[in-house]
């Protein structure tokens, strides 16, 4: 089934699970779609079965928080960074709930976190204007570039380079065997004075980057060029809210959910809105990203929603 103007249409909550007493601050899926783990404001961590649309297991991370949780490409293992006590980030094994390692050197909150797409590799990037790059078997920071500003980073989809956006006003794109020598290139955007920007991705064919700001707008870059492609609006956050935008699988669309609980979708290559979906969401709509294998995607508020489409073009 490939995905349409009227497949993404067509889409509607098919599941809620109200597993959280808190915001879900972040979700991702497993590289074959099959689960898909969220972290909470609440502490917890939870462990959903797509195919069989459930919840699985919950974790807790009470001393620490939990945020911005990613798979690592081990099974049953992720990574996540605090948001209680300190700024490490945390190496968990799920099957049997203990740490494996801890990622100490961040001061200051930790904003951005990707895994490489192809190896051990990670980057996170913190408040205290650092990027760092790691690798799972050491402790030790393999890395490390001082920025002007806050960071948000993103692997691009074959592992080989990283993106930086610096300032909510420049991308920088850095060569992952020889970052230390600086950038490669860098994009200048205009400063928009109203808005920061909260999280930067690669679409899966590597041509486009997306820009998300806590305002109202969605940037779509080329990511050869840095030029701006479309900027997406049109859609509710006037509280500054970070909300997360994801490409769909096949590159096709970008997507972003809203204050009111609503999922707005626009064509990437030619930057029309396709649909605003209604996903019945309480509060913000946080986290939103489409399942890597399976025709379907998930959004969270405090709730988490699992999509389905409704006809089958």
């Amino acid at each position: 089934m490939k995905l349409t103007d009227n497949v993404l249409r067509s889409f509607r909550v098919a599941k809620v699970f109200r597993e959280n007493s808190d915001k879900i601050n972040c979700f991702d899926f497993s590289s074959n779609g099959e689960t898909v783990i969220s972290s909470s404001d609440d502490d917890s961590i939870v462990l959903y079965d797509c195919q069989e649309g459930k919840p699985k297991r919950t974790l807790y991370s009470k001393k620490y928080g939990v945020d911005l949780i990613r798979y690592t490409h081990a099974a049953n293992t992720v990574v996540y960074s605090s948001n209680k006590i300190d700024d490490t980030i945390r190496y968990l094994s799920l099957h049997d709930n203990k740490y494996i390692r801890y990622f100490p050197g961040h001061s200051k909150r930790v904003v951005a976190l990707s895994m490489s797409p192809v190896d051990d590799t990670f980057i996170s990037g913190s408040l205290d204007k650092t990027i760092r790059l790691w690798d799972l078997r050491s402790p030790n920071c393999q890395g490390l570039m001082h920025l002007q500003g806050k960071p948000v980073c993103s692997f691009d989809p074959e592992g080989l380079i990283f993106a930086a956006g610096v300032n909510s006003e420049m991308v920088k794109l850095y060569d992952l065997r020889s970052f230390d020598k600086g950038p490669f290139a860098t994009f200048k955007l205009q400063y928009e004075r109203t808005c920061e920007w909260t999280g930067l991705k690669f679409s899966n064919d590597g041509k486009l980057i997306l820009v998300s700001t806590n305002g109202g707008t969605l940037r779509v870059l080329d990511a050869f060029k840095g030029a701006v492609l479309h900027s997406f609006g049109g859609y509710n956050n006037s509280k500054g809210v970070i909300l997360e935008a994801s490409f769909t699988p096949d590159s096709q669309f970008a997507m972003i959910g809203s204050e009111d609980g609503k999922i707005h979708v626009w064509n990437a290559e030619s930057g029309m809105k396709v649909a605003v979906l209604d996903g019945k969401h309480t509060g913000p709509v946080t986290c939103l990203q489409f399942n890597p294998k399976f025709m379907t995607f998930a959004s969270a508020c405090s709730n988490m929603a699992f999509w389905l489409p409704t006809i089958d073009d």
